[in-house]
């Protein structure tokens, strides 16, 4: 059942595949924009005040670890418990449960210049959610971590980064 809704959510909401893995759709991009000179060193230039997708993860796939300039907020939707791996800029791993189930919660928030990646811990399992970014995504602020390099930086999480990312 939960391989169909997931093929039907992609469907009706026209997801294609993101970089990073999963599928999106990019559903609000602010008409406001906020001038580089306003914002921080890690934003190239001038931004949509903020921006929003659906997007849609699969057991036995992943959202490799990657960071952005700007915060990003978290939404579930449906499907199964998300598993959201964070590595703040202190070197800190954090486990956030995104959902409804007993000990997940239904929002979360990833700091700027954290790395971050998810995946469906259920097996056969899904989940459609949403990212808020702001200010507003732009993939000129978007890193893909290399995995050698982040396990070199954070060797207590090599595990989870070998786990998150792709060779």
């Amino acid at each position: 059942m939960s391989i169909d809704k997931a093929a039907y959510w992609k469907q009706k909401l026209g997801l294609t595949p993101h970089v990073e893995g999963g599928a999106y759709s990019e559903i609000y991009r602010s008409g406001l924009v906020l001038p580089a000179a306003a914002l921080t060193a890690g934003h190239t230039g001038d931004r949509n005040a903020m921006t929003s997708i659906y997007f849609l993860l699969e057991y036995g796939t992943f959202s490799a670890f990657h960071r952005i300039a700007s915060d990003e907020l978290w939404h579930y939707y449906d499907g199964d418990t998300l598993c959201i791996y964070e590595i703040d800029t202190d070197g800190h791993l954090h486990r956030h449960l995104l959902g409804t189930a007993q000990g997940a919660a239904p929002f979360a928030v990833i700091s700027a210049g954290s790395w971050f990646g998810s995946r469906v811990e259920i097996q056969g399992g899904f989940t459609l959610c949403g990212c808020t970014v702001a200010p507003g995504f732009d993939f000129n602020d978007f890193e893909l971590a290399d995995r050698v390099d982040l396990g070199k930086r954070y060797p207590d999480h090599k595990r989870i980064i070998n786990e998150l990312t792709r060779p």
